[in-house]
């Protein structure tokens, strides 16, 4: 049978569905629209009417009260052990919504409350709480999967940038900081410099502006961070392109660049009233609060050159916390993971035999850092943290590059595989479909680097002591791994 998602919708999505004065931002028009196409279900909870009955404005009530027959409500869902009589009513709605998606009622849940996103957090919910934005960019890369492209970043002076300072683009960032031009032309004179993605029209779409500082006091405690530090001055990422993980892809441009730069710290200064979403993929890649700046919070990620001592710190918080440092000693399980050349170019889109410097490759940043990979392999002993060596099969076959597992799962539910694969890369529907017709193992990783020389077939079987072929995930041993390692360069 074709997959069909339930969403569960929660207040702040569906007042702007019902109420017809209000215009549909493209990402919420777009997100009804493929959902409709699908076929999957948009369902409202029960205690959706009472928080509906609550609003003092008697028109926009009774609009919304009418309006809401033509959505399907959740049938009988579980009340709530989590509230008491003295919670508030609008947290009790929350928690009714929370628990129904505890109780496996629906695939996801769609909101903007950030309260809510917070409390998922703390319930292990996160990854089935989505903001109108990543519901939207599911629904299109289950259907519109070959739409979606991975972008290149370039690297280029501010100066470059100039003559469209007077652009749609720049108009918020002008909102947000007084005297925004006159900074950004002092900087371009300074020589400063900024990754950029264009969309398809050729204009900005996105900005990260970065700079290399030592010694520079980075809150209004003026701490100072040892040794250089990169600072991420701008991180702005426009709406048309939003969901294509753009962000992750900066991310993934400044680790390598501060890599380069002997950077022992990463640091950003953000609004956390405006940029709630960017907060989090900070914190989710090692970023900690440090303070304030002005009105900004002040963010910092420790980026040390030596890998730190492992402690009781897991495998999984410890490639969180330092990546793209990982925990390779004798208590994480290591293992060969083949995949054939196709799936290789779309799963490490940006791995290339001979790359040398961050941008030497066409300017190529690849793809994302958090990656799923789909496959039929009898194992099961996988766990987060363990790490994963990619082996190019059939043209090269040679071990590329490496992963540290996020989460593994052995599964037969499309939709399940779905709502767990969608931030991560691209399946289309009829791929997770057919691959769910026998349990499948879903392995999210996170991608920690292309090695810098492959290490081949060969050199497997003769210096590695890796016998057989390798035709599906098979477990080595740490001093395989060791000179694997050796034989890669690292």
């Amino acid at each position: 049978m074709p997959l069909r998602l339930r969403f569960l919708l929660d207040t702040n999505i569906l007042i702007p569905l019902q109420d017809s004065l209000q215009v549909l931002t493209p990402n919420l028009a777009n997100f009804v629209r493929l959902a409709n196409v699908g076929g999957h279900q948009l369902l409202y909870h029960p205690a959706t009417i009472t928080d509906f009955q609550r609003d003092p404005n008697e028109a926009r009530r009774t609009r919304n009260l009418q309006r809401i027959g033509q959505y399907s409500h959740l049938d009988n869902p579980a009340p709530c052990p989590w509230n008491t009589p003295a919670i508030s009513s609008n947290e009790a709605c929350d928690n009714e919504i929370l628990y129904a998606l505890a109780c496996d009622a629906v695939h996801a849940l769609v909101t903007e409350d950030r309260g809510i996103h917070g409390k998922a957090r703390a319930l292990g919910l996160r990854d089935r709480v989505y903001t109108i934005q990543m519901a939207e960019d599911w629904l299109r890369r289950l259907h519109e999967p070959r739409q979606v492209v991975l972008p290149n970043i370039e690297d280029v002076p501010l100066h470059s940038l100039t003559p469209g300072l007077a652009g749609e683009f720049f108009n918020s960032l002008r909102q947000g900081y007084g005297g925004f031009d006159d900074w950004f032309r002092k900087k371009a004179r300074e020589d400063r410099r900024a990754w950029v993605y264009r969309g398809d029209d050729g204009q900005i779409a996105a900005l990260c502006i970065y700079t290399v500082q030592t010694g520079e006091a980075i809150n209004d405690a003026q701490e100072r961070l040892a040794g250089n530090a990169l600072k991420l001055c701008t991180f702005k990422v426009g709406e048309q392109v939003r969901g294509r993980k753009i962000g992750e892809l900066f991310l993934k441009a400044a680790f390598r660049y501060a890599s380069e730069c002997a950077c022992e710290h990463v640091f950003t200064h953000t609004d956390a009233t405006e940029h709630d979403y960017l907060i989090r993929l900070l914190e989710d890649f090692g970023f900690s609060p440090r303070g304030t700046y002005g009105n900004d919070a002040v963010l910092v990620k420790a980026h040390p050159r030596v890998a730190p001592e492992a402690g009781d710190i897991a495998p999984l918080e410890y490639a969180r916390r330092y990546f793209p440092h990982y925990r390779r000693d004798n208590s994480v399980q290591k293992f060969i993971v083949p995949i054939r050349p196709q799936y290789h170019d779309i799963l490490l889109p940006d791995y290339h035999p001979h790359q040398g410097r961050l941008f030497a490759v066409q300017n190529n940043a690849g793809n994302a850092i958090k990656l799923a990979y789909l496959c039929h392999a009898p194992t099961s002993s996988i766990v987060p943290g363990d790490v994963l060596l990619f082996y190019r099969t059939i043209d090269e076959k040679s071990v590329t590059s490496v992963g540290v597992v996020d989460n593994f799962k052995t599964l037969q539910d499309a939709a399940e595989i779905a709502s767990l694969v969608s931030r991560r890369t691209v399946y289309s529907l009829s791929e997770i479909e057919e691959m769910a017709a026998t349990a499948t193992k879903v392995i999210l990783f996170r991608l920690i680097e292309h090695l810098p020389r492959q290490v081949s077939y060969a050199q497997l079987q003769q210096a590695c002591g890796v016998a057989g072929p390798i035709q599906s995930i098979r477990k080595i041993q740490d001093d395989q791994f060791s000179k694997i390692l050796s034989a890669a360069g690292r």
